[in-house]
């Protein structure tokens, strides 16, 4: 078992400007037809959550065998703390920081976005499921370069599951456009996110198990004693929470299945991730809530959950497939990849030579191709705007830098689960990466919230 795994692993809008910038050489030949692009997005499914990234009870048969059919990545990134910023870095290829206006309420403001560069490469492209992205009036077709946004929620089916409804909209999307264009699809799901509520018939495929919760790493026992402390039962809670992820693998069944019956298979990108780590027990700013007992979400060994910038809150599962291009079984623990390099990439499979100015992230298609790529750029996550706490990950150092309080400085080729801080005998170090998060800082705008 690899140690990760261990519990003890988007025509252009009319007046935006795109800038040429950037030439793409390191992809594979673009060919045609192009590929075909689903991204099934989880919403704050943990590193550890799925049986192939190390969960000892999680049933999740279908992404199991779609890692090996593809390549599994262990340190690949969120560019965000929370679903908005996430989201964002996503679509942009920016650092949500860089952005002067909170996108949730603002929108992507003058960024251009893949599904708008696709969408001039010949593209269909559509959005199905949390929006989050902008103010909700503007959750519509045509938003961002995408033909069809179906913002959807709860499914009308009790028994299916909350993304039923959604999954059944990129199904049928799929099924329009399928041998008349390419299409690009995200799918945003809503499970794992609070609230963990799945119906009783989904629940009972887990009623049979007894959790030892020794099975589960150091860093999961205090998540363990806050549902108890709320006034949970750790066994019935997480038999609620793997039952909402046994929900997701069902519904990656749909799409993959829909692929193999449109005969598309061999032409079609397929990528599972997640916005951010698990979902704490008790969000402070709201407190105990109905449900809170079952955000039971699993980070492996990883320090840390959503709205932290520890490992647990940032990494998270990556599985893509594309058969006979991406080897199969490939476990990569060694390259780091982020959503921030989403844009870039998809890029430069497709063709796109021009991209816009100020792109964050770097072309790592040689990483989905199975070969090393050595990453120039580092990794950002900023919390709060420009006064924020701001960490950064360059090569194998995990770097906190606080406005006030202690600075930390983590070893991450030795320390995933960031324990030892080592900043008091790395003076130099700690100066060569305060340094490059103050360069970024002072380029950060003025932020306006709502």
């Amino acid at each position: 078992m690899n140690i990760l795994q261990n519990p003890l692993c988007w025509a252009l809008c009319f007046g935006l400007n795109l800038h040429h910038t950037i030439a793409l050489h390191s992809a594979e030949p673009t060919q045609d037809p192009l590929p075909n692009i689903v991204l099934f997005f989880a919403d704050d499914l943990g590193f550890g959550d799925l049986a192939c990234y190390g969960h000892p009870y999680s049933v999740t048969p279908t992404l199991d065998k779609l890692a090996t059919e593809g390549i599994r990545l262990e340190q690949h990134y969120v560019t965000g703390v929370t679903c908005n910023p996430s989201r964002t870095g996503l679509m942009t290829g920016r650092f949500p920081a860089t952005f002067k206006k909170h996108t949730a309420k603002f929108g992507f403001q003058d960024r251009i976005t893949i599904s708008e560069l696709l969408k001039q490469r010949g593209y269909r492209t559509g959005l199905f499921g949390k929006w989050h992205i902008g103010p909700k009036n503007e959750a519509v077709d045509g938003t961002y370069g995408l033909d069809v946004v179906k913002v959807m929620g709860k499914s009308k089916d009790p028994e299916a599951g909350r993304d039923d409804d959604l999954t059944n909209a990129a199904i049928e999307f799929m099924k329009e456009t399928a041998g008349k264009h390419p299409f690009y699809i995200n799918i945003m799901g809503h499970s794992t996110h609070f609230a963990v509520n799945p119906p009783d018939n989904l629940v009972e495929k887990f009623k049979h198990l007894d959790i030892d919760r020794s099975a589960f790493s150091e860093r999961m026992q205090k998540r363990i004693d806050e549902v108890i402390e709320v006034g949970g039962d750790f066994n019935s809670s997480m038999q609620h929470y793997l039952a909402d992820v046994y929900s997701i693998d069902l519904n990656v069944k749909r799409v993959l299945d829909a692929i193999d019956e449109l005969g598309i298979r061999d032409n079609t990108i397929f990528v599972f991730s997640s916005d951010q780590g698990p979902a704490p027990v008790v969000y402070k700013p709201k407190g105990i809530r109905p449900y809170s007992e079952n955000m039971i979400g699993y980070a492996g060994i990883f320090r840390g959950e959503k709205h932290t910038q520890w490992e647990g809150g940032v990494r998270v599962p990556f599985i893509i497939r594309w058969p006979g291009k991406v080897p199969e079984g490939r476990v990569d623990n060694e390259n780091v990849t982020s959503f921030i390099d989403w844009l870039p990439t998809i890029a430069a499979i497709t063709g796109i030579e021009d991209l816009p100015n100020g792109l964050e992230g770097e072309d790592v298609s040689a990483v989905w191709f199975g070969r090393d790529h050595t990453r120039t750029k580092p990794l950002f996550w900023n919390n709060g705007g420009p006064g924020g706490t701001i960490a950064l990950r360059k090569k194998d150092w995990k770097y906190y830098s606080p406005r006030n309080g202690k600075v930390e400085l983590y070893d991450l080729n030795y320390d995933l689960a960031e324990e030892k801080n080592i900043a008091r005998s790395n003076p130099e170090l700690v100066s060569e990466l305060e340094a490059i998060v103050q360069n970024w800082r002072q380029q950060l705008p003025n932020y306006v919230r709502p």
